[in-house]
C-alpha cells in the first residue's frame, strides 16, 4: 500500500489520479509494444521470404539453362528495395551462381537449409529454388531489420499521447478538488477552529446532496450533541462540586464521630481491663477459697458425713473447679481481642501431632488412634492457632472416648484460595439443626454430666479464625461423629484484625 504521508487531500487526489493514469498508461504502451514488435517481426520475416521465394523463380531458367548473367539481372531488380543489403544465388552443389550487389563478398559462402532469422538488427532469409521437385539451387536475402527506428518513432507517439492523457488527468484532478475536496477541506477548517476556539456553535456548510453532504450534516449533528453533552457535563460537574462540598464536610464530621467513638472504645478497653482484673481478683479467691475449704471439710471431717454428704462436698468441689475454668476461659476470650497478631510460616502437620500427643497423655486413659495426613503450612500466630488445634482435637478426643475404637482424623484440603483443614472424630455427634449454636459463648448441645466443658472453647476457634481471615464450621449427625473444619487463606494475614 502507498502511504502519502503529511499532505493535503487535494494533493492525494492529485497523487492518485496521476498514478492511476500512469499505471494504466504504461500498461497500454507495454502491451502495445509488445504486440507491434511480434507483429513486425512476422511481417518482416514473412515479407523477405516472399522476396526470396520470388528472386527464386525469376532465376528459374537461369539456373537451368547455367545463365549467371541472367540471374545477375535477376538481382539486379533488388535495387528496388533500399532495405537489401545483400543477396545470393547458389548452385544446387553450394557454389556462388551471382551475388548482389555484383562481385560482393558479403554472402556466405555456402548456402544452409530453408530458413529465416535475426542476425542483430539484420534479417537472413534462405531460400531453396525447386522446379518439378528437383532442386536448382538456393536463394540468399540479407535486409535491414528496422525494428529499432520504428520502436523510437513508436514510443514518441506514446510518450505524446502519455503527455496529453497526463494533461487531461491534471484537468479532471482540478475538476474533482473543486467537485469533492472543497466540502471536506471547508469541515477541516470548521473542526480546525473549533479545535482552537473550543466553539462548538460553529456549523459546516452543506453545499452538495450526495455522500460528501450526508458527512456535512453527520458532522453538524456531532457538533449538536457535543453541545447538548457540554451543557449537560457543566450541569453535572457544577452539581458534582456542590456533593464534594458536602462529602468534604461529611468527611469531617465523620473524623470527627471516628474521634469521638475511638475515645469511647479506649475508654471501654480500660474498663474491660478494670473489669478482667475484678474478675480474675475478686472472683478467683473466693472460687479458690471454696475448692480449698471443700477439700479440708472431706479431709478432716470426711468420715462424720455419710455417703450422700460426701458425693455432695464432691458435686461442691467440682463445680467450684468448672467456675475456676470458666472465668480462666472467659478471661481467655476478651483479651483475645486486644491480643496482637504476629504472623509466621507455620508447619501445620507437627502443631497437629504434638497438640495430640499432649492432650493424650494428659488423658491417660484414653485409647484413641490418630490418623493424620499431611497439612499444608501457612502463616499465622503460633499461640493462637496452637489453641485453635488444642480446643478441636480436645473436643475430637472428648466426644469420641465413650466409642469401643475411637478415631481422630486430621487432615486438609487446599485450592486456589484457601486451605482448608478439619478434624473429624467418630463419637457422640450434634444434631445439625442446631449447628448454629456451636460457636457461640456458653453454647452447648450436651448435658455437662455426659461431657465436661464451659461452651467457650469453640467462641476461641472462630474468634481466632476470624481474625486470621479465615472461616469456620461444622457438620455431624447424632451418634455418626462430627468434623469441624477452618478456613485460612494461602496467603499471609498482612492486617489481621
Amino acid at each position: 500500500m502507498i502511504r502519502i504521508p503529511g499532505r493535503s487531500i487535494s494533493a492525494k487526489l492529485l497523487v492518485v489520479v496521476l498514478a492511476t493514469t500512469i499505471a494504466a498508461l504504461l500498461v497500454t504502451a507495454a502491451a502495445m509494444v509488445v504486440y507491434d514488435v511480434r507483429t513486425y517481426e512476422r511481417a518482416a520475416m514473412r515479407d523477405l521470404i516472399t522476396q526470396a521465394d520470388i528472386l527464386g523463380r525469376a532465376s528459374t531458367p537461369a539456373l537451368t539453362f547455367d545463365d549467371p548473367r541472367a540471374a545477375s539481372e535477376t538481382l539486379e531488380l533488388l535495387k528496388a528495395e533500399p532495405d537489401i543489403v545483400s543477396a545470393a544465388i547458389y548452385t544446387p552443389r553450394g557454389a556462388a551462381f551471382a551475388t548482389y550487389p555484383p562481385g560482393t563478398h558479403a554472402v556466405p559462402a555456402l548456402p544452409e537449409p530453408d530458413g529465416a532469422r535475426v542476425e542483430g538488427r539484420e534479417l537472413v532469409v534462405f531460400k531453396r529454388v525447386v522446379d518439378r521437385n528437383q532442386i536448382l539451387g538456393t536463394v540468399f536475402v540479407r535486409a535491414h531489420y528496422g525494428l529499432l527506428d520504428r520502436m523510437t518513432a513508436y514510443l514518441a507517439i506514446l510518450g505524446t499521447v502519455m503527455i496529453v492523457s497526463l494533461a487531461i488527468a491534471v484537468g479532471m484532478s482540478i475538476w474533482l478538488n473543486r467537485a469533492v475536496t472543497r466540502p471536506i477541506i471547508a469541515i477541516s477548517d470548521v473542526a480546525r477552529r473549533i479545535s482552537e476556539t473550543r466553539d462548538y456553535s460553529l456549523r459546516a456548510q452543506k453545499t452538495t446532496t450526495d455522500e460528501v453532504g450526508n458527512l456535512v450534516d453527520g458532522f453538524n449533528d456531532m457538533l449538536a450533541e457535543i453541545t447538548r453533552r457540554a451543557a449537560t457535563l457543566e450541569d453535572s460537574n457544577e452539581s458534582l462540586a456542590r456533593a464534594e462540598q458536602a462529602l468534604q464536610q461529611l468527611n469531617t464530621e465523620l473524623e470527627q464521630r471516628v474521634a469521638r467513638r475511638t475515645a469511647e472504645l479506649e475508654a471501654a478497653n480500660r474498663e474491660m481491663e478494670t473489669f478482667s482484673y475484678s474478675v480474675s481478683h475478686d472472683l478467683r479467691a473466693p472460687v479458690r477459697a471454696i475448692v480449698g475449704f471443700s477439700q479440708i471439710l472431706g479431709e478432716d471431717h470426711g468420715e462424720q458425713l455419710d455417703a450422700e454428704g460426701r458425693r455432695k462436698l464432691g458435686i461442691i468441689s467440682d463445680e467450684a473447679k468448672r467456675m475456676g475454668r470458666l472465668i480462666d476461659d472467659l478471661l481467655t476470650f476478651s483479651r483475645l481481642g486486644r491480643q496482637a497478631v504476629d504472623p509466621i510460616e507455620l508447619d501445620m502437620t507437627d502443631m497437629a501431632r504434638r497438640m495430640f500427643e499432649r492432650l493424650k497423655m494428659q488423658n491417660c486413659e484414653t485409647r484413641v488412634e490418630l490418623k493424620l495426613t499431611p497439612l499444608p503450612s501457612v502463616v499465622g500466630d503460633r499461640a493462637l492457632l496452637d489453641q485453635v488445634w488444642a480446643n478441636l482435637v480436645a473436643n475430637a478426643i472428648k466426644y469420641s472416648a465413650k466409642r469401643d475404637q475411637p478415631v481422630v482424623e486430621i487432615g486438609a484440603i487446599s485450592d486456589e484460595r484457601e486451605h482448608i483443614y478439619y478434624v473429624r472424630d467418630n463419637g457422640a455427634g450434634f444434631d445439625p439443626r442446631y449447628k448454629h449454636k456451636l460457636f457461640g459463648v456458653f453454647q452447648r448441645l450436651h448435658d455437662a454430666s455426659e461431657f465436661t466443658g464451659t461452651g467457650v472453647g469453640l467462641a476461641l476457634v472462630q474468634r481466632i479464625v476470624l481474625r486470621h481471615h479465615g472461616r469456620v464450621w461444622a457438620e455431624g449427625k447424632p451418634d455418626q461423629g462430627a468434623s469441624f473444619y477452618f478456613a485460612l487463606p494461602r496467603e499471609a494475614p498482612h492486617a489481621a484484625s
